[in-house]
């Protein structure tokens, strides 16, 4: 027998330990978990992505891959629809979750985690960056020309430096430079908004991009006020008895046999008023009537 080891062999016996150890692993997570997210980690930050992972480390299992691995990895995998689609979506350097919880939820999971981290020169700004004004607690020096250079207007008092007020030293889409952020970093202002989106996932059988995912809780809660609002008048006039249309049909009904009760001279407590007030004016117009035409009362 030949001492010699075929190529195959030899491409298992120098394969990385870690890297097996992901295949297979990426082999047993898509069957036990009904939701799978990719999470592009292009903006994300390690510190960031370790505090999400002790966060939701029971819910969540986020794995940082790689590509190809994944992707030899998820042909062996049977019985889970759409994953040949998420593997077209490895591009860069990605993370998978595995998860039960529905994708929508953990987008504004993530959305609610967000957060704030000191800016590095070349970072975009996403919204005002604004020094504020007060005590920078900074003694004078050189820093001096890095406010001077952001337009922050400053004065010296008690041997510190006063930013004289609130003052905008970056607009959203505005590349922050390097002596901006050192600037913005010695006045401990955190402007970057950092967070983990997904951005596609696979469900059930189902495929969600990352436009599908995106839900405005608050624009979400007022629909649902004014779906419930309109199904609730609709119901009320078409006479249709539930538990949530029972108070307004009654009061509906006591109106409706109040009005009829009036109209027809039907004198109760409740229509008295009216009732009078009706005969009393049409008195009036028929005395007016008769004083029209020369008759005076006696």
């Amino acid at each position: 027998m030949s001492s010699q080891m075929t190529a195959p062999q030899q491409a298992r016996k120098h394969y990385p330990k870690k890297k097996r150890l992901m295949y297979q692993e990426l082999q047993e997570l898509p069957t036990k978990y009904n939701v799978i997210a990719l999470s592009k980690m292009t903006k994300v930050r390690a510190t960031q992505l370790m505090a999400i992972r002790k966060k939701f480390r029971n819910d969540v299992k986020i794995r940082i891959i790689k590509n190809k691995v994944a992707i030899r990895a998820f042909e062996k995998v049977k019985g889970v629809a759409g994953i040949e689609n998420l593997s077209k979506q490895l591009e860069g350097q990605c993370a998978l979750m595995f998860t039960n919880i529905s994708p929508f939820k953990l987008n504004l999971i993530f959305a609610q985690n967000k957060v704030f981290l000191p800016a590095k020169g070349g970072d975009i700004a996403t919204k005002e960056v604004v020094v504020p004004a007060g005590n920078t607690g900074i003694a004078p020096g050189p820093v001096l020309s890095e406010f001077k250079v952001a337009n922050v207007p400053t004065k010296i008092d008690q041997g510190t430096i006063w930013v004289s007020k609130d003052t905008v030293v970056a607009k959203p889409g505005d590349v922050i430079s390097m002596q901006l952020a050192s600037l913005l970093s010695k006045l401990n202002v955190k402007p970057i908004e950092a967070g983990i989106a997904v951005n596609f996932a696979i469900a059930e059988g189902l495929m969600f991009k990352e436009q599908d995912l995106r839900i405005d809780l608050e624009e979400y809660k007022t629909e649902l006020v004014r779906s419930f609002q309109q199904a609730l008048a609709l119901a009320t006039e078409a006479g249709y008895m539930t538990p949530e249309t029972i108070k307004p049909l009654l009061v509906k009904a006591q109106q409706q046999a109040r009005s009829l009760a009036a109209e027809a001279g039907y004198v109760t407590p409740e229509t008295a008023d009216f009732v009078l007030q009706r005969a009393q004016a049409k008195a009036q117009a028929v005395a007016n009537k008769a004083k029209e035409k020369g008759y005076t009362a006696q």
